[in-house]
């Protein structure tokens, strides 16, 4: 029986090299992987999930106006996928995270989605909310903090370097613009 995966952690632990390994594994066992990825987030060139050491793939994108489980229907009318893989899950709407339920629940195809837990203020995205809540499997990728702990946490930072405490809960950016740190120093660094 399917299952939904919500893969999660902060910035820089792995999460779409993880996917990209994963659709890996599909692919040689001669099955077929159906990627989606956030419109937004074009860092890398629109549609492609691409990770820091390299890897990379094609993908479909979703925005907030895509039925994930129409777009699934009918691209399995041509070719039958055996998995869905979500880059970016953070980005899914409520609607969108019942709509991969539907993808399990009526369809049985597994859905593994990636992305962060958090925003820089601590909050939760929407996308992630609703996938810790009805996920069938909760997976932390862990990565660490400059002092060795487990970052859990994300600093956002301006152009020289210092944290910011305030903004829009979305703004793309890399290593140039979010730090990965353990509670502790997430609240030193906001002085809280």
């Amino acid at each position: 029986m399917a299952q939904m995966y919500f893969y999660y952690s902060a910035m820089n632990a792995g999460k779409s090299t993880t996917l990209l390994q994963s659709s890996f594994n599909y692919q040689e066992r001669g099955m077929t992987p159906l990627i989606f990825t956030a419109a937004l987030d074009n860092r890398y060139g629109k549609g492609k999930v691409t990770s820091r050491i390299g890897l990379q793939a094609d993908a479909h994108l979703f925005d907030k106006e895509t039925d994930l489980f129409k777009e699934m229907s009918e691209l399995n009318e041509h070719t039958q996928h055996h998995c869905v893989l979500v880059d970016e899950c953070q980005f899914l709407s409520k609607e969108q995270v019942y709509q991969l339920t539907e993808i399990v629940d009526k369809l049985n195809i597994p859905v593994l989605c990636y992305g962060l837990r958090t925003d820089f203020l601590g909050e939760l995205f929407e996308g992630s909310r609703h996938l810790l809540a009805w996920a069938d499997k909760l997976v932390e990728l862990k990565t660490i903090c400059h002092c060795g702990r487990k970052a859990n946490m994300v600093i956002r930072t301006d152009e020289a370097g210092n944290p910011i405490a305030e903004g829009d809960q979305v703004a793309i950016g890399g290593n140039d613009k979010y730090v990965s740190v353990c509670r502790v120093h997430y609240k030193e660094a906001l002085g809280r």
